[in-house]
């Protein structure tokens, strides 16, 4: 993703009431950091990450679920082995003890407070994170899908005259925030002020809140904080100390930042430009993206391109498929042309074979006389009669006439 489509020359200071406006002074050129590639997952990572650095360590008490002389009764009395409060006359008396799954007893894996509660973030990766969510501060799409109200803002980035670092009074700066078109934001966070749901009301978390548009500015000391810091949802930070988990609140970019000049003026020396390093962070360039348009359809079918590439081959060689040829007799036939013939010849003589078979069979078949068929029915009879026993052989008679074969 990349602010290309946000990107103006120039920026209008928007003037305040009172305020003397001599001409070319109320444009600024539009700092490069707010050119820089939007990356949501560089963000949500650093935000993650930091906001882990605020936690406070708890943990239960060590002697919790331990403080009772509960002993194991042992095997042999039809109860399980887990240790069991002494006593008698009341029912905490025989209940199990110490063991996670009873009443009373320890957690499993109780909490300590040497859990490691905070995270290193590498300052490269913090820099590349806030420079991202500052030029998706300036892409009006990305500050409305976020939820803010910026439909009456004259423009984006918001830029307003140097005088509101001068006002005290919190009046003042609702009045500010109404002539610029911001204040519909700052009344939309203050009517989100609500009851949290859930434990985190005893947790001094007890109430939610949305955020409203960010106050940047430039001087140093300035008294727009004392004026800004009791509106709901309101936040205040300096240039110099611009922080992600203000930018970004959830790891969500688009934040709505109202910038005076002074600040909006300060961002190239802040963050430094393209070209040139920034002054105040040592060795930090602004993040290039490798592409200045990230549509690759329209590259890809750009007149330029499609000039100079090579024509798609539209004919498909396919590999032609190996062949046994043993079971293929086309595959063999290219090895051994002869093979045809051979089995032609094989085929051939394996039907003479199976006819002379039969011819000699028939011919046996019709030499045979009527006593020669009788003697050889005979004869087998006989080798019959031998191998069964004399007791076996009415048996055998029975099965006999059942057959139809007579003695």
């Amino acid at each position: 993703m990349s602010s290309v489509a946000a990107v103006r020359p120039l920026v209008t200071v928007q003037p305040l009431e009172g305020d003397m406006v001599t001409d070319g002074a109320n444009a600024v050129p539009l700092p490069d950091v707010m050119k820089a590639t939007i990356r949501p997952d560089v963000i949500r990572f650093v935000h993650d990450n930091i906001n882990k650095n605020h936690r406070q360590p708890y943990a239960v008490s060590k002697k919790a679920g331990h403080q009772t002389s509960a002993e194991s009764w042992g095997t042999g009395r039809a109860v399980s082995r887990i240790p069991r409060v002494p006593g008698g006359g009341t029912h905490r008396a025989g209940q199990g003890a110490f063991g996670n799954m009873c009443r009373g007893g320890r957690m499993f894996a109780p909490t300590k407070i040497w859990r490691r509660w905070h995270r290193r973030v590498n300052i490269k990766q913090k820099r590349y994170a806030v420079a991202s969510a500052l030029a998706a501060s300036a892409i009006p799409a990305l500050v409305m899908a976020r939820g803010h109200r910026i439909e009456t803002v004259p423009e984006l980035p918001l830029v307003i005259s140097d005088s509101v670092e001068s006002i005290e009074k919190t009046s003042s700066a609702i009045k500010i925030l109404k002539q610029v078109g911001a204040y519909p934001d700052a009344e939309k966070a203050k009517d989100s002020h609500a009851i949290r749901t859930g434990k985190g009301k005893m947790r001094n978390r007890r109430y939610i809140n949305r955020k409203g548009p960010l106050i940047v500015y430039g001087t140093e000391g300035s008294k727009l904080v004392k004026a800004f810091r009791n509106i709901p949802g309101v936040d205040v930070a300096n240039v110099d100390r611009l922080n992600l988990l203000k930018l970004a609140p959830g790891g969500h970019l688009g934040r709505f930042i109202v910038w005076t000049k002074s600040a909006f003026e300060k961002l190239d020396s802040v963050y430094g430009m393209f070209e040139k390093a920034s002054e105040k962070k040592k060795n930090f360039v602004l993040p290039r993206s490798k592409m200045s348009n990230a549509d690759l359809s329209r590259i890809i079918n750009s007149d330029e391109v499609q000039s100079v590439v090579r024509p798609i081959n539209k004919e498909i060689k396919r590999k032609t498929l190996k062949k046994n040829p043993l079971k293929n007799l086309n595959a063999m036939l290219k090895l051994n042309p002869y093979a045809k013939t051979a089995k032609r010849m094989a085929l051939l003589a394996e039907e003479q074979r199976v006819k002379s078979k039969n011819e000699k069979l028939d011919k046996k078949r019709k030499q045979l006389s009527k006593e020669e068929a009788a003697a050889i029915k005979a004869a087998g009879k006989a080798w019959y009669h031998t191998m069964i026993s004399d007791s076996d052989y009415t048996e055998f008679e029975n099965f006999s006439k059942w057959l139809g074969v007579t003695q």
